[in-house]
């Protein structure tokens, strides 16, 4: 099928690289991602896939600690780096997302 129209869209920039990124190792150019994802909008009638905020476990998030788990949690960190416990961010968030796939 002959495409016609342009979409002219403004994402913010490490979105885009990171977006292109995979989109590299797939084979697939970002065009056709974004036909994709419309066309599966026409599909299925809607968006598609789930959206929904993040569920925090209860243990990290300080929105439903008392005052004192707080401070413990705190403490327990402060604690980690005085004893070198620590990780470099990009280690972490690579561990992290290991773990999340």
């Amino acid at each position: 099928m002959e495409k016609s129209m342009m979409l002219n869209v403004r994402v913010s920039p490490s979105v885009k690289q990171q977006a292109e990124d995979v989109l590299k190792q797939l084979g697939i150019p970002m065009a056709t991602a974004i036909d994709m994802y419309l066309r599966q909008i026409t599909l299925t009638g809607g968006i598609p896939f789930s959206l929904s905020l993040p569920k925090a476990p209860a243990a990290l998030n300080a929105d439903t600690m008392t005052d004192d788990q707080l401070h413990a949690a705190l403490q327990v960190g402060i604690k980690e780096i005085q004893n070198g416990d620590t990780v470099d961010a990009a280690s972490a968030f690579a561990q992290f997302r290991e773990q999340h796939r």
